[in-house]
């Protein structure tokens, strides 16, 4: 038995679970939790401009690291409602971040009270849980709850609400319980007899093709599935935002896949006989839900640890639930006497297609150089400058849309992206938090301009706390998507489209970072590979031709063809 405020308590079972970085925002309700940090050397407390973007810092540090990302909100009401779009983000990539949320005294509930807000119904749509804590001696069973719900497959966020009494009542605590980590949870292998079914199946293709999702990337799984792989002879796709779940240097790397992918990619799923669906939906960004992306004569094995995913939006001729780490595993020693010779010609010609893609990228960035500054002329010069550690972040929007299937994921992870979500002003915070989680490595943020003014403000936290990452701004000076789809079915009537920015390059400066403009093509990569070696926080304005305009999502606006014409 110890004696301790509930702040405290919240601390030590912070302590408990392993946690050495916290993002947070200081605010009255939650004064008793910050004070126990002060304490608290181990852990180190970065401290944000809004909860908004250290939700995306949290975010982004549990995507990279495999820990809970950790968010304290100070301030019940504005506090508490600051957090939602970064919930809502990383609810969306199943993210395991842990919101802690400073909530009004118990005994002013329901009573119009200063700041008050019913922050249980705020975050229940967009987390795996929320709860409040009711005893102040609890709260290390409440906080051990929300870390194992965090990092129970399939991740996501949680939030827990703490009201500002009971972090400052001083009660005996009877036990701090350690951590609760998914390591020492069981991932299923799957059902040996589904696994023989699905292998034979493989076995027989002659057409096979690997799609693979997050349940490989964030499990760490590429190893395991490039052994089977090569078993197999097959080219492996991968959904969007998950591009980097393997190397992007072997030879089966096929890259992003659907309407948001590259022809080569798209066109294997089309032609597949056999598709492995492994740690992937088949969802929205892969398929737009529709037969135009997939053979709608292909078998379809799909393998996620969540059941409800499996055979949800496309028929699956085996479905099986499991770990797509382990059930890859399994797959490889099920086919371990198998002979590739039906592929082989498949995945040839996929390899001399790959080939003539990538020399298509690099001729096309060729032609075109100088100024303006074109898209492909900018992520070629990316791909040269770029070490080969180099961990990327992207918005939302037509520019990142297009980075994220040309630029090089040598290491996973190494690409973290809004996913399903669609954020912009994801990428710059959820950077930050990515090189807090690994510091040995280079973090790039791309980011459009209208979304990195959304949340310069963090330049101010990373020169703060060190946390020097090279946010690359596009600039256009518009909202690229919207003003795209303004001038392909609006008729060029331009409303809101525009952004006058100021220079970013002088606004890093005045934060104390550094900055960098450029203007033609010529400049990028020399004014990249600056920034990078710069040792401090680093922005580099990019002006990119305005009139670079595409158009995502044609799907969306059929309607408008013939009002366009």
């Amino acid at each position: 038995m110890s004696s301790m405020s509930g702040g405290k308590a919240v601390v030590e079972s912070l302590r408990a679970e392993g946690v050495k970085d916290v993002f947070g925002l200081i605010g009255s309700a939650g004064m008793e939790i910050f004070d126990a940090l002060y304490d608290a050397r181990d852990i180190r407390f970065i401290g944000v401009r809004n909860e908004c973007t250290g939700t995306h810092m949290a975010d982004g540090y549990a995507r990279a690291s495999g820990r809970a990302g950790v968010i304290i909100a100070g301030q019940n009401g504005p506090g508490a409602t600051n957090l939602v779009t970064g919930l809502a983000q990383a609810y969306a990539a199943f993210s395991p971040v842990v919101a802690l949320a400073g909530s009004l005294s118990s005994a002013h509930i329901y009573r119009d009270a200063f700041q008050e807000v019913d922050q249980q119904a705020l975050f229940r749509p967009i987390t795996k849980k929320t709860w409040t804590a009711t005893q102040s001696a609890r709260l290390p069973e409440m906080m051990r709850e929300a870390f194992r719900t965090a990092l129970t497959p399939r991740c996501g966020p949680v939030a827990l609400n703490l009201p500002r009494d009971l972090l400052a009542e001083v009660v005996e605590i009877a036990e701090i319980f350690g951590p609760s980590g998914r390591e020492a949870m069981g991932r299923s292998a799957g059902d040996w007899e589904l696994i023989e079914q699905a292998a034979q199946l493989l076995a027989g293709a002659k057409k096979p093709l690997i799609i693979a999702g997050g349940g490989i990337k964030n499990g760490r799984y590429h190893r395991e599935l490039l052994a089977l792989a090569e078993l197999l002879k097959a080219p492996v796709a991968l959904s969007p935002g998950h591009g980097d779940a393997l190397p992007c240097t072997h030879e089966l790397y096929a890259g992003q896949v659907g309407p948001r992918g590259n022809a080569v990619a798209s066109a294997l799923a089309l032609e597949a006989d056999v598709i492995l669906a492994i740690g992937t939906r088949l969802g929205f960004n892969t398929t737009f839900y529709s037969w135009d992306n997939l053979n709608r004569s292909a078998k379809i094995i799909q393998v996620d640890i969540e059941p409800t995913a499996v055979g949800r939006f496309f028929p699956v001729e085996i479905g099986i639930e499991g770990d797509a780490g382990r059930v890859a595993v399994a797959l490889t020693r099920a086919l371990s006497s198998h002979k590739a010779t039906a592929s082989v010609e498949w995945t040839k010609t996929f390899m001399a297609k790959r080939k003539v893609l990538l020399a298509e990228r690099e001729a096309t960035a060729a032609e075109a150089g100088g100024s303006p500054i074109q898209p492909a002329a900018l992520f070629a010069a990316l791909r040269v400058a770029l070490p080969d550690d180099t961990m990327f972040t992207v918005d939302a929007g037509t520019l990142c849309l297009q980075a994220t299937d040309q630029m090089l994921y040598r290491h996973p992870p190494a690409l973290f992206s809004p996913l399903d979500f669609g954020l912009v002003g994801f990428s710059y915070a959820a950077g930050l938090g990515i090189k807090i989680a690994c510091p040995e490595r280079t973090v790039v943020s791309l980011m459009g301009d209208g979304g990195f003014g959304m949340t310069l403000g963090e330049i101010g936290t990373a020169v703060s706390n060190g946390i020097n990452t090279v946010c690359i701004v596009m600039n256009n000076g518009c909202w690229g998507a919207e003003k795209s789809y303004q001038k392909d079915f609006f008729g060029e009537r331009y409303i809101g489209a525009d952004v006058p920015n100021p220079p970013y390059d002088k606004v890093a400066e005045l934060y104390g970072a550094k900055g960098y403009r450029v203007e033609r093509t010529e400049q990028i990569a020399p004014m990249v590979r600056a920034a990078v070696e710069c040792g401090k926080p680093a922005i580099v304005d990019i002006q990119v031709d305005p009139a670079a305009l595409y158009s995502f999502r044609r799907d969306s606006f059929k309607h408008r063809d013939k009002a366009a014409k």
